[in-house]
């Protein structure tokens, strides 16, 4: 690895290293046609209905009519799990009646040694101005990769005004201390709507902005306190007979007390219809997957009709555990609230209430405490997780969960014909070995998994799919790169490239002798609430001449979009394609924090990567011209038609040039380099500090390469030095340059820029990007 080389260029020099990938520019050679945009088809084209994948590999919980397979837990007095026991130790009761034990095994999810500490989290907690050095890359994960999948569900539907507060907090410490690199992880509001599923991730800043969303929900169920305050008794009668007056003050107490219910009812339902949701998302995804709300609870009974049973919150819980059970999901749940008294407090009004008005008072909100857990309860047991309450460590309880994923046993048997009779079969495991307690499902209905897993039959059934799961589909090969940036006249932006390998989708000869594909294209942009801020759905046409389609199928084929962005905060893009002649389908997502440069915080662009040949090419060219950054600024996105997404153009990008394949793919879009070739690095620098006496900041920039995870080259920090005078000194545009070394061998790598402005004291000294790239032989 030879030494890294900085110079440093203006701002509008640095955006024009883009100039022929913006959207709104022109394709590369003229003899490319522009695809052909038309409206979403309204009649999907006939399809092949493709036959359920059965391979099992992944699958925990399994319903056929060869095996029936569940998952269970055993742990000793203390807790801690027991995985030395044998098949032979085992007895599984289908109805009560035992069942022979044909297939036997113990899943270890292993994980490696917890760090003692975690750099991310002093920098994380409010008020905390100490300078910690920038954390690492995420990796990237492949489904076989995931040791555990996670969704951490804030039940903000019901979290009370105290109990939020305690939560976000135990969320940090769990993203800090606790997540592991192979870790899948979600944290996902009971009030987020649809944007819920896409925040499956290993990147513990998505995680961040996920918590910071964290928030006091008012129109919920939760209050400000974990009780109601009790109000005196100037409504209550002081003696002597009733009169009207007092009958109209108890029967609209009566009223507004069946509508509390019933409204308590609804968010209930609500809170359990969002856990649905998320266990839908996670069906698909490898392993045994785990499921874990954080909520003040909800009560299976309603006081108004004599604490009898609430129909729809039951019904709502047996839809939902059936499905976590196929979709080998276990849910665990937390009381947020803690150790509960049901005492007096400083907001409660005794004034003219009786003993026994106040004795009442007392004994409903301990039937309170008790009907609202009780329902966290079914849900946990019913799906073999369990409920941690009365306890204040909220942090040790999602501990004691996360440990619980140590590992499981799977226990299978052969089924009876007249298991599958659509009907309710409770599941029962015993364990041999005394002094030992074991955990699992507790039943299923008897139908098969072939029965209940969707059939995606339509264009908009595949997409979705496609767009909704946290990994990449490898049926169409796409790859995203999105990176945010600023200008001085047009604020900030997303710019974001989508490369497709051609040789995934189907051509058709047509009688003209030019070759035609048919893609659907869908993207959306989610907001750090998870709602939808922009999206695009179209159908693209591409007919190219014989020897456009030779270079498209060698180079692949590149979609642009650009974002401007309003508000600063957390987004994420996410990208599926479709070939309309396969029904092939290709997704890809990328998460994108825009910093709020209003704050003067020292902040950097997102990384541009390609070959060092075609960046010295463009810089030479530009430097070239009479006035550097007029030249420049036709490129900038504040100059560019850019509107929104759906707005935004798109169409093949190919070079007239005669490249070979490597040099074509070492774009900023594909990043695919051969060993030992040259490699330019670009960004930009925000908001960094002026020396009062010179007038120039003090800048260092050091590079660092990882790969899974693991540091394999760190460069030395080496200060920038900026020429005076300068026309931006708020953006500053650095053009790196890296001659990779043959330690690097063929992979995957991430490169991370660090910057640190050494006139600054504050946490806001240091800022870090990251971009990943591959190196070929």
């Amino acid at each position: 690895m030879k030494k890294l080389t900085s110079l440093v260029i203006t701002h509008a020099l640095l955006l024009s290293l883009l100039a022929p990938l913006a959207g709104a520019q022109q394709p590369r050679t003229s003899q490319a046609p522009p695809a052909q945009t038309t409206p979403r088809q309204t009649t999907p084209p006939p399809t092949q209905q493709p036959a359920p994948d059965d391979d099992g590999d992944d699958e925990v919980v399994r319903i056929t009519t060869n095996l029936v397979q569940v998952d269970a837990v055993v742990v000793d007095k203390k807790g801690k799990q027991v995985t030395d026991l044998t098949a032979d130790e085992f007895e599984i009761f289908e109805d009560n009646r035992e069942r022979k034990i044909t297939n036997f095994s113990y899943v270890l999810n292993e994980t490696e040694p917890r760090p003692s500490s975690d750099t991310a989290n002093a920098s994380r907690k409010s008020g905390d101005k100490t300078i910690v050095p920038p954390p690492a890359p995420p990796r990237r994960l492949r489904p076989e990769q995931v040791r555990r999948t996670m969704a951490l569900v804030v039940d903000d539907l019901g979290l009370s005004f105290e109990s939020t507060a305690f939560v976000r907090e135990s969320l940090r410490r769990f993203v800090n201390e606790q997540m592991q690199p192979n870790d899948l992880v979600a944290i996902i509001r009971t009030s987020a709507g649809v944007g819920a599923l896409q925040q499956f991730t290993s990147d513990k800043r998505q995680l961040h902005a996920a918590i910071d969303r964290v928030k006091w929900y008012m129109g919920g169920r939760g209050g400000v306190s974990v009780f109601a305050p009790i109000e005196g008794g100037a409504n209550q009668p002081l003696g002597g007979a009733e009169t009207n007056e007092d009958r109209g003050v108890r029967g609209a107490d009566a009223m507004a007390a069946e509508l509390e219910d019933f409204r308590e009812e609804i968010f209930a339902v609500g809170t359990l219809g969002a856990l649905n949701f998320v266990v839908r998302g996670m069906r698909d995804l490898p392993g045994r997957k785990s499921v874990l709300l954080m909520s003040d609870g909800f009560a299976l009974y309603t006081t108004d009709r004599g604490r009898g049973r609430s129909d729809r919150v039951l019904q709502a819980l047996r839809q939902l555990t059936d499905l976590a059970n196929r979709a080998s999901v276990v849910v665990y749940s937390i009381d947020a609230r803690g150790l509960i008294v049901p005492g007096f407090s400083a907001a409660d009004d005794l004034s003219g209430l009786s003993a026994q008005q106040i004795e009442d008072n007392m004994r409903e909100r301990s039937n309170m405490i008790f009907d609202t857990q009780s329902g966290l309860a079914y849900l946990s047991q019913q799906t073999g997780g369990f409920l941690i309450k009365n306890n204040n460590d909220i942090t040790g309880g999602i501990r004691r969960v996360v440990e619980d994923q140590k590992g499981y046993y799977l226990l299978g048997y052969r089924p009876e014909g007249a298991t599958f009779d659509r009907r309710y079969h409770r599941i029962s495991v015993k364990v041999k070995r005394p002094g030992l307690k074991v955990r699992t499902r507790t039943g299923f209905f008897g139908i098969r998994d072939e029965e209940t897993r969707p059939l995606r039959r339509t264009r908009e059934q595949q997409l979705l799919a496609a767009i909704t799961s946290p990994f990449a589909s490898p049926e169409v090969r796409l790859r995203l790169t999105t990176y945010f940036g600023n200008t001085a006249g047009g604020g900030s932006f997303m710019r974001s490239m989508l490369h497709l390998d051609a040789k995934d989708v189907k051509f058709s000869q047509e009688p003209d002798g030019k070759y035609k594909a048919v893609l659907d294209v869908v993207a959306v942009t989610f907001g750090d609430n998870g709602r939808i801020i922009e999206s695009l759905d179209r159908v693209h046409t591409l007919t190219l001449p014989e020897n456009l389609y030779r270079r498209v199928l060698r180079d692949g084929i590149t979609y642009n979009m650009n974002v401007p962005v309003k508000k600063a905060g957390a987004y994420q893009l996410r990208m599926a394609v479709r070939d309309a002649a396969t029904e092939r389908t290709g997704s890809a997502s990328q998460f994108i924090e825009v910093p709020d440069l209003k704050k003067n915080r020292l902040a950097l662009s997102g990384l541009i990567v390609m070959g060092a040949d075609e960046a010295t090419a463009k810089v030479g060219a530009k430097t070239g011209a009479t006035d550097t950054t007029a030249a420049a600024t036709a490129a900038s996105p504040s100059s560019a038609t850019e509107g929104n997404v759906g707005a935004a153009s798109s169409g093949v990008n190919a070079t007239a040039a005669e490249v070979d394949e490597a040099d074509a793919l070492s774009g900023p879009a594909v990043r695919r380099f051969r060993q030992n070739a040259g490699l330019a690095l670009g960004y930009a620098i925000y908001n960094a500090r002026l020396d009062k006496a010179t007038g120039r900041p003090q800048l260092t920039t050091q590079t660092r390469i990882y790969r899974d995870g693991k540091l394999v080259f760190g460069g030395k920090e080496q200060p920038v030095d900026v020429q005076m005078p300068y026309s931006d000194l708020k953006r500053i545009g650095i053009l790196a340059q890296l001659q990779l070394g043959t330690l690097l061998t063929p992979g995957e790598y991430v490169l991370q820029i660090i910057v640190t402005d050494t006139l600054r004291n504050d946490k806001h000294r240091v800022a870090t990007q990251w971009i990943d790239f591959e190196v070929t032989k």
